[in-house]
């Protein structure tokens, strides 16, 4: 028997949940191919059941449904809602080139199978971001570059990006993002063989230096530049054109892709899209440094097959051309959904307005961010965290080599183990705290002040962790009273003619370090099961002696001498949790961004943050590290080639307060552009 049940039918509000609950228990025993009437019982029943031609035409209509929503057997709620899931994660359009669709490939259309090629093309830019900064290091201490040589090879990238984000992130923003990104992965690539070209082309840029190091007259070969300059001249053409054409492919990575990302997903849900995007990008610049480090041990191999990374690299980024081709727009489910959630600002100053194409339209857009200071001031502290992420990267290796006594590939492995860990977990832990809790705009606010005043607590405890400097002959010990405070030479070994270009750590037997054997006046070696040991050391007249398998005293051996500080692992647990807490508001600031600007200011948003970032954050910072970090430099090279070298020795005590204390500077900036909205 059928009853209408207004009551019913009012909290179902569909009609077949209505019929579910009105039918009798008899019905609900039947089979499930027995549920639909016949045309026969159909017309009987209309003559007796007034009301029963309303449902006759619902149960027609429903009838394949209920009959497969009853063969699954209760798993009805479950598959539709992943076959919701699935829909709003599918793509606007259909998955082809141009007018060809492929219908094998619709499973594949949709934000996920994006996101996957995404990273791999993100990894590849940072991997090739990694050999660059590692063949580029080595570059500039074998040709001695001047300092506008060492600043145009750095800042190449930086500045061709930022001459071109705004009009790209404008531009690009009203076309088809996917295709931007396609031609993205194109000149990922072609910049990749750029960078290859001076290393297959031949050459070798590795400067021959024959010298001893024991006390007797340095011996150096003709000129010090003249092998080099075919191929110096070649390097910096052709790495400053491969800077500046993947300083032109990141943009719609990175400014254009995350915009289209964010609107392709849920607002919950961008916070684990976007971490592991930055995550893949800070992995990707390991595995570059990861590949490097160990050609540069060996010339030869170094020579003549680092180039061929490049090469995989561009393969490998070439290899998403076509799966970015064939990507459609965007998903208009998502967009449409999306501006019923209430994520923007009460006090949001932009208007959702229309814009045309035109430059004077990009002047007006730009002109509404401009004025908006809650974008402005999270564009810098976003600034103010780069500023400090990139600075500490660029100098952390010199920071633990000199204040705990290591080697300079201890420390590099060191620091990148401690930088690329803590920033890829931060990142990823950042996004997947947000997503989960589903802040709001405010609540992002808030989270980025906690994990600023967190790491600001970090910062001051590493301020305290570092160790008492090593006595050094000439710097600060002076040699038993025979010599001056800040002269390596003495009376003891001023007839061995040193030079103090070329720094070979030396510790002799009375605990004391000097800068080359040289200067300790040794005039003998000897390699014993691989360690350098010296003899006959005229400025050693104290200590234990100890002798040798031959019956020789050993005077001082090759290295630097044993550190009494143990504070090593306590400064790695306090620099680690420093970056992680760090990276926890990467992901918010850029989420707080993108919605407190309209929905067609998105990608023009992301495009001027880009410049703010560049222009006070990755562009000052390293050289606002490195210059603080020289000031503490007590012996430098200034003999080599005729031109000032690098920093041999650093004041310990004076470099930790002055990096830490400039670090916590810069993070109270940060915590203050996040507060001045709530002020």
């Amino acid at each position: 028997i059928f009853v209408h049940d207004p009551a019913s039918a009012g909290r179902g509000g569909a009609m077949q949940e209505t019929l579910v609950e009105v039918e009798p228990r008899a019905a609900l025993a039947q089979p499930a191919e027995n549920t639909v009437p016949s045309e026969a019982e159909a017309g009987k029943a209309r003559g007796k059941y007034p009301r029963f031609r309303i449902f006759t035409a619902s149960l027609i209509k429903f009838g394949s449904f209920k009959k497969t929503e009853r063969d699954q057997a209760g798993s009805t709620a479950p598959s539709i809602k992943k076959v919701r899931e699935e829909q709003k994660e599918s793509l606007e359009g259909p998955c082809g080139l141009g007018c060809m669709a492929f219908p094998r490939c619709q499973r594949f259309n949709n934000i996920r199978c994006f996101l996957i090629f995404f990273c791999i093309l993100v990894t590849s830019q940072c991997v090739v971001f990694g050999l660059v900064d590692l063949s580029t290091d080595n570059f500039q201490k074998e040709n001695h570059l001047k300092t506008t040589e060492n600043l145009v090879l750095s800042l190449t990238y930086d500045i061709s990006s930022c001459l071109v984000v705004v009009f790209i992130a404008y531009y690009g923003g009203k076309g088809n993002i996917p295709g931007w990104i396609t031609v993205s992965s194109l000149l990922v690539g072609s910049g990749s063989l750029l960078f290859a070209f001076p290393y297959f082309s031949g050459g070798n840029y590795k400067m021959t230096v024959e010298t001893e190091d024991i006390c007797q007259e340095m011996k150096m070969v003709k000129a010090c530049k003249k092998a080099s300059l075919s191929f110096r001249s070649k390097y910096m053409t052709f790495f400053i054109l491969g800077q500046s054409v993947q300083g032109i492919a990141a943009i719609p990575l990175y400014v254009l892709g995350i915009t289209f990302i964010y609107n392709s997903v849920a607002t919950h849900s961008a916070g684990i899209y976007l971490g592991l995007v930055e995550a893949a990008g800070i992995l990707g610049y390991a595995l570059g440094y990861a590949i490097g480090a160990p050609l540069i041990k060996a010339v030869f191999f170094f020579c003549f097959t680092w180039w061929i990374h490049f090469v995989i690299i561009a393969v490998i980024a070439w290899s998403t051309l076509i799966p970015f081709s064939c990507f459609p727009h965007g998903t208009a489910r998502i967009k449409a959904g999306e501006h019923k959630q209430p994520h923007l600002l009460d006090r949001d100053q932009t208007k959702d307005q229309e814009f045309a194409a035109s430059i004077k339209d990009l002047f007006a857009t730009f002109g509404i961010l401009i004025k908006n200071p809650m974008f402005v001031y999270l564009s810098l502290s976003r600034a103010s965290e780069s500023l400090v992420m990139i600075g500490a990267s660029e100098f952390l290796p010199i920071y633990i080599e000199n204040q705990f006594i290591l080697t300079p590939s201890e420390a590099t492995t060191l620091a990148g183990l401690v930088l690329i860990p803590g920033g890829a977990l931060g990142q990823i832990l950042g996004g997947i705290i947000i997503s989960k809790l589903q802040m709001s705009c405010k609540g992002l606010m808030r989270f980025v002040m906690v994990t600023s005043a967190v790491t600001l607590v970090l910062l001051a405890f590493v301020i305290f962790v570092h160790c008492d400097s090593i006595p050094f002959a000439g710097i600060t010990e002076d040699y038993g009273g025979t010599g001056q405070l800040g002269n390596l030479t003495a009376p003891c070994n001023s007839h061995c003619k040193c030079s103090s270009s070329f720094y070979s750590a030396t510790c002799g037997r009375n605990d004391i370090g000097y800068f080359s054997p040289c200067f300790a006046g040794c005039t003998y070696s000897k390699t014993l099961k691989n360690h350098k040991t010296y003899y006959n050391c005229s400025c050693i007249k104290e200590g234990l002696t100890t002798s040798d398998n031959q019956g020789d005293f050993i005077d001082a051996r090759h290295g630097t001498c044993d550190s009494k500080c143990y504070k090593l692992p306590l400064f790695i647990a306090f620099i680690f949790s420093t970056i992680v807490f760090s990276a926890f508001a990467g992901i918010p600031s850029i989420l707080t961004i993108l919605r407190i600007v309209s929905d067609k200011q998105r990608s023009l948003a992301m495009g001027v943050t880009f410049v703010i970032l560049r222009i006070f954050g990755t562009i000052p910072g390293p050289v606002i590290f490195k210059t603080v970090g020289e000031t503490s430099c007590i012996l430098r090279d200034t003999e080599r080639c005729g031109s000032i070298g690098s920093c041999w020795i650093y004041n310990k005590t004076k470099m930790a307060y002055l990096l830490a204390g400039h670090t916590v500077f810069v993070f109270l900036f940060l915590t203050y552009f996040t507060l001045y909205d709530r002020l």
